[in-house]
């Protein structure tokens, strides 16, 4: 983050609180873009604005004019690479809580209000009474979101729909007040009349305590079950920063070792990584050498052999021997803190989704209220009686407060996050939805996506008269003693076919060649080919084509000889899942064209591509992990709507910059933080079925509202015409929830293909 005082370009990022709709997120980035100089992006998902900003303009003068127009903002406090236990399951409770009591003290006071208004036998002789002293703190304190935000609207002359619920509830209950008080429906022993009009009645004895409480009820719930989806905003950050070394072993100059924080690592300063542990930062090996897997940074399948003088990465593990790294890079200089940069910025660059409700609440809010007013000064004008036309303008508000609205998205989406969920699949929030309609590209990451991304043993390839049981249990028992990736592949394939194996004697690692040693009296050898040369021996024609064809075929080719001869090619590498050919032949059918991405060198990419049905012209190979994110932009650039699929940490950006980011369940924090859907079963399929998911709740969500809507259209004519009291109005309204509800549970029908 950086700040200006001279006139230079500078960029800030803004905390903003106070918005209740992406309305709300608008109007602050058009008075920020009003700014000489500014140029703004409110992201109403993340509650952030990136600002970037010259001139003359300051920090106090950004934040200034946020807060002129009703809501607040602070400059972001860093986030912290060591989190203490619980920290963020604490302040996430915190931040729920205010919104967590209001929606329980509605739910608990309205439900009585509500069924003593609908149920005639429970109308005892007070019971109106007791309706106020229960509906009182459901309209002031539970709803008074709603109103601070109603005001905050009017002050700026604008209206969303908490206008509405603030002007419907706030009528409903105001004419009820005035009912009990100065007309009629104080009397004891009062019922409600049930009349399907108002036929000029002065309604004296009408009380919408039940409509008032009910609304707000449902609207709290709404938004308390949005509120909490929002709260994982940034946690991709978070999960980047963790994924590093908490701890390191620092060498000091007279010898001794030191255990530090990460943190105190300076430039310059020499670190010990034994075998297992992960680097702490990027830097230069000094002395040692072994298998680094960096996997889950690079999305490299293979294991890089590294020595003196090779630089590595810091997070990235050591798979085998002893290390001294020399650090190069530290802090926010190093490749796991740029990467974490480029997941912030791909989500702030992702603009938050204006919601259809909101949108066209713009409009439809001043009408409601424009003809509730008109109806008013109608039936005055017809002689109807002061009391008679306020009931039918509240009538008009009462059949339009947005009741339905409000519970379109939410209940569609919990019912449908709660299906997918069943079946292993997580959505994370309703603006990932209409991103799922537009896709029309696929992005696949190769390791641990369409990969199984872990080393595993393919095929053996004996000399004549060699048995391959023979070849397993003699290269497998000398493998099982190493940690090596390949070496653990190995030893799986064999122990998997043969059962348990025989120890092996005077066992020796031979840095960067492979292993050696003593197996039921033979002397074996398993490694590459150089291994063999240093004894003098040679691959025989046939397995030396064996060889060539593996790794032309992207594969590593193992060698294995005991006894002063070549015996067996052993084929590694990183299979492909058994599902994957299916499931790209799913997301075909569903519309998307599949583009394999990956790390890996073109040849072991055109392999896998061949193998699941990818076209080779959609192969994209040897990708460093900060182009990941240029791919995505550029077919972004090409016209298309992208979809990413991912597991790795290196995938985590590129998910962020994508239109819809799938997330392999089986992967990193850092990815599953990233992508807007994660699959939990970390089969491919699921990605189709996810889409698949994903598009019916989309549509689920798109009926309810245009029911909501036209329900509520329908009726208004009818209520300002008088043909509606709001008591109708007011059963009107609940029917057309009930409606949505009942829509939105039929998502739970939803069947996976997988």
């Amino acid at each position: 983050m950086t700040t200006s005082t001279t006139g230079a370009p500078a960029e800030i990022e803004l905390a903003i609180g106070g918005m209740t709709c992406a309305s709300c997120a608008a109007r602050i980035e058009k008075k920020l873009n009003r700014m000489d100089g500014v140029t703004a992006t409110v992201n109403y998902a993340t509650e952030k604005a990136k600002v970037h900003y010259s001139g003359d303009v300051s920090v106090p003068e950004l934040i200034a004019t946020v807060e002129a127009t009703g809501y607040t903002a602070r400059e972001p406090e860093p986030v912290r690479s060591e989190p203490a236990a619980g920290t963020e399951a604490a302040e996430e409770a915190d931040e729920l809580r205010p919104l967590r009591q209001r929606l329980v003290t509605a739910v608990a006071l309205a439900v009585p209000v509500i069924a003593m208004a609908m149920v005639p036998a429970l109308q005892f002789e007070y019971w109106q009474w007791l309706s106020l002293t229960l509906a009182a703190p459901v309209v002031t304190y539970a709803a008074w979101p709603f109103h601070r935000a109603a005001f905050t609207n009017a002050r700026h002359g604008a209206a969303t729909m908490d206008t509405l619920i603030s002007v419907g509830t706030s009528a409903a209950f105001l004419w009820s007040l005035w009912a009990l008080f100065l007309g009629t429906a104080g009397t004891p022993g009062m019922t409600h009349p049930f009349e399907l009009t108002i036929a000029r009645s002065d309604g004296a004895g009408n009380i919408y305590l039940e409509a008032a409480a009910g609304v707000t009820a449902f609207i709290l719930a709404g938004r308390y079950f949005e509120a909490r989806s929002k709260r994982k905003a940034g946690a991709a950050l978070k999960a980047l920063l963790e994924l590093g070394a908490k701890d390191v072993t620092v060498l000091r100059p007279d010898g001794s070792e030191q255990t530090v924080p990460v943190a105190d690592l300076a430039v310059g300063d020499r670190f010990l990584v034994r075998p297992g542990e992960k680097i702490a930062t990027d830097g230069t090996i000094v002395e040692g050498s072994s298998a680094v897997d960096a996997s889950m940074l690079t999305g490299e399948s293979v294991p890089v052999e590294v020595g003196v003088g090779d630089g590595v990465t810091g997070a990235t593990l050591n798979a085998g021997g002893r290390l001294v790294v020399e650090a190069t890079r530290v802090g926010a200089d190093t490749q796991l803190a740029r990467m974490a940069k480029l997941v912030e910025d791909a989500q702030n660059g992702k603009a938050a989704a204006q919601r259809l409700a909101d949108r066209i609440s713009g409009v439809f809010v001043p009408v409601v209220i424009a003809l509730a007013l008109a109806t008013l000064g109608f039936w005055i004008g017809n002689g109807a009686g002061p009391t008679a036309a306020f009931t039918a303008a509240v009538a008009v508000l009462i059949i339009a407060c947005p009741c339905a609205l409000g519970l379109a998205t939410p209940t569609a989406l919990m019912v449908g996050t709660g299906r997918g969920a069943q079946i292993g699949i997580l959505i994370k929030g309703p603006e990932v939805l209409e991103s799922t309609r537009k896709a029309d590209t696929v992005v696949l990451d190769k390791t641990g996506t369409v990969t199984t991304g872990r080393m595993t043993l393919l095929a053996v390839h004996t000399a004549d008269g060699v048995d391959e049981s023979e070849v397993l249990r003699l290269a497998g028992a000398l493998e099982h003693s190493s940690e090596h990736p390949i070496a653990r592949a190995v030893a799986d394939g064999a122990t998997a076919k043969l059962g348990s194996l025989p120890a092996p004697e005077d066992f020796a690692n031979v840095p960067g060649l492979g292993v050696q040693g003593v197996v039921d009296g033979h002397a074996v050898l398993v490694g590459r080919e150089q291994l063999l040369a240093e004894w003098a021996m040679a691959l025989p024609a046939d397995l030396a084509r064996a060889k060539s064809e593996a790794e032309t075929a992207g594969r590593t080719a193992i060698a294995v000889a005991w006894d002063g001869a070549a015996r067996a090619v052993l084929e590694v590498a990183d299979a492909v899942k058994d599902t994957s050919p299916e499931a790209i032949a799913r997301l075909r059918a569903l519309g998307l064209t599949p583009v394999l991405l990956t790390g890996d060198n073109r040849a072991v990419a055109e392999s896998v591509a061949r193998e699941v049905g990818i076209d080779p012209e959609h192969v994209i190979a040897e990708v460093l992990p900060q182009d990941k994110v240029d791919v995505v932009k550029r077919l972004q650039g090409e016209g298309r709507s992208v979809a990413m699929v991912g597991d790795g940490v290196n995938d985590a950006a590129a998910l962020a910059q994508a239109d819809l980011g799938l997330a392999m369940g089986t992967g990193t924090d850092a990815a599953i933080e990233a992508g807007d859907l994660t699959l939990v079963r970390g089969d491919l399929r699921a990605a189709a079925d996810a889409i698949r998911l994903a598009r019916k709740t989309l549509g689920t969500i798109k009926s309810n509202l245009f029911w909501a809507f036209a329900y509520n259209v329908a009726a208004l004519p009818l209520a300002a015409a008088g043909l509606l009291n709001p008591m109708i109005a007011g059963a009107a309204m609940a029917f057309s929830s009930v409606f949505v509800v009942g829509n939105s549970l039929r998502l739970r029908g939803f069947k996976a293909a997988a």
